[in-house]
């Protein structure tokens, strides 16, 4: 069984999550070669990962996302993060990897900010 799924809303590759809590190493390992293996599907350079519904995960899977942000940075792919619970972002926080991540409260906010212009462009 597939760890994430996918689905496009527009120009946008949307990545959903099948299990609420990810803590097995080997769904870890399954759930990080399964984004990586996505990120080249995002054709128009913009992958958003939705959270809904996951309500815990380790650190080796942060781990994960961490390597999946390198990756994409290095591809020039546009990746936020949206709806994401109140534990997993206390973890985020406290790691200042809320910082690196950008973080929407919800998918429709997270897909509008794909279109904003920063103050240069």
């Amino acid at each position: 069984m597939s760890a994430i799924t996918t689905l496009t809303n527009g120009e946008i590759l949307v990545v959903g999550f099948s299990d609420s809590k990810i803590l097995d190493s080997q769904r870890i390992e399954q759930v990080g070669r399964e984004l990586q293996e996505v990120v080249p599907q995002a054709i128009h350079k913009k992958l958003l990962l939705n959270f809904r519904g996951v309500s815990f995960m380790s650190s080796a899977m942060i781990t994960k996302l961490v390597m999946l942000n390198k990756g994409c940075k290095a591809q020039g792919v546009n990746l936020k993060f949206c709806e994401v619970s109140p534990n997993v972002l206390e973890v985020f926080k406290i790691t200042k990897l809320n910082k690196l991540f950008d973080i929407q409260a919800t998918e429709e906010k997270a897909l509008e900010s794909f279109d904003k212009k920063g103050w240069f462009s």
